[in-house]
């Protein structure tokens, strides 16, 4: 089932928690919803799900007016960040309970149920657990019977919000992988939230980054990481490095560097910022490029992170490089080094969204 949401608005009082929000969620897709906390990603997903009625704007299931359908009418299955399981039942029970309180015309036979939740038991690992209580359960598995749960009533449309979020990185890592395997096996349409972006970059087809109630880019991982539009998806999606100074018909003038800048050509003079990632800065011994002094040396893994400073401004750079390549550097804190950027992409001064 496709997803439109076309316009919407969503006020609490005099706050507005969507601003003219415009989306397009295609037939089978996982998308993720990525943004800061308050900038209206789960609004937008109690939205389409029914939970919350929207002020303005429309939300379209495969093109019809989903407004008239009570939630439990949509075939949707929320998933929710602390699980929400009744914690007197089983698991069997528990992914039982949708299938249990449907319309009497509309309630599976007992035989149908008790094959139905086999089933999911099966598809999330869970085949021997049915008798156990979810207290008896790790907060992996606890959320794994969260999500047979909101399987078993068969949704067109799944919703997460924040399911990993209360678990540990470790398992957070597991259930992502076996969440994007999952996916590809079943081709339900799924919008995830988090404010993860290591997660939404590794499981999502497309990433939509939402800001202040407004989105602010949609794409996939590879484009959105690659090519943000602005600088608060280049701060919001990793770090970077900010180089400020003189922008004149192409070409930003920065601590002895020149960084070409074609898509400003023809501009005026002004100030401006070039946004650098850290694994894009190049560090050199060979005097080219801008000077900077190194304060910190951090290995982490296969990689070497670098602390730097520009002695002219004062202002902190990162740099990261795989491991071989700082043995191959031989570098020490105190000295000076040079770097260059290899990638970045330039904004005007003041341009945030």
């Amino acid at each position: 089932m496709s997803i439109q949401v076309q316009n919407v608005v969503k006020r609490f009082g005099s706050f507005s928690a969507l601003h003219d929000v415009s989306l397009e969620i295609p037939e089978g897709k996982l998308v993720a919803l990525l943004g800061p906390s308050g900038s209206g990603k789960t609004t937008l997903l109690r939205v389409i799900a029914g939970l919350e009625a929207h002020d303005g704007g429309t939300v379209l299931f495969d093109g019809r007016n989903a407004a008239y359908r009570h939630p439990r009418d949509r075939r949707v299955g929320f998933v929710f960040q602390h699980y929400a399981l009744f914690q007197h039942s089983t698991v069997f029970e528990n992914i039982a309970f949708g299938l249990r309180v449907r319309p009497r015309a509309q309630r599976p036979s007992e035989n149908e149920i008790q094959r139905r939740v086999q089933e999911m038991l099966d598809l999330v690992q869970l085949g021997g657990l049915a008798d156990r209580y979810p207290t008896q359960l790790s907060g992996g598995q606890r959320q794994r019977v969260a999500l047979a749960r909101a399987l078993a009533i068969e949704p067109r449309i799944l919703l997460l919000d924040e399911p990993f979020g209360a678990l540990d990185a470790k398992v957070r890592e597991e259930l992502r992988r076996w969440l994007r395997r999952l996916h590809e096996q079943m081709e339900i349409t799924t919008v995830l939230v988090t404010h993860d972006q290591e997660e939404a970059l590794e499981v999502a087809d497309q990433v939509v980054i939402m800001n202040r109630g407004r989105i602010e880019q949609v794409g996939t991982p590879e484009e959105v990481y690659d090519s943000p539009v602005n600088p608060f998806v280049y701060n919001f999606l990793g770090a970077v490095n900010i180089f400020r100074g003189r922008l004149a018909d192409g070409k930003l003038q920065v601590g002895g560097l020149e960084l070409d800048a074609p898509e400003h050509s023809g501009r005026a003079e002004e100030p401006a910022f070039g946004c650098v990632r850290p694994h894009d800065l190049v560090v050199s011994r060979d005097g080219h490029g801008m000077p900077v002094l190194v304060k910190n040396i951090h290995v982490i893994g296969p990689w070497v992170r670098l602390e730097l400073r520009r002695p002219d401004t004062g202002e902190p750079l990162e740099a990261e490089l795989p491991k071989e390549s700082y043995r191959d550097l031989g570098v020490s804190v105190d000295e000076m080094v040079f770097v260059t950027p290899r990638k970045f992409r330039v904004f005007l001064e003041g341009q945030t969204g």
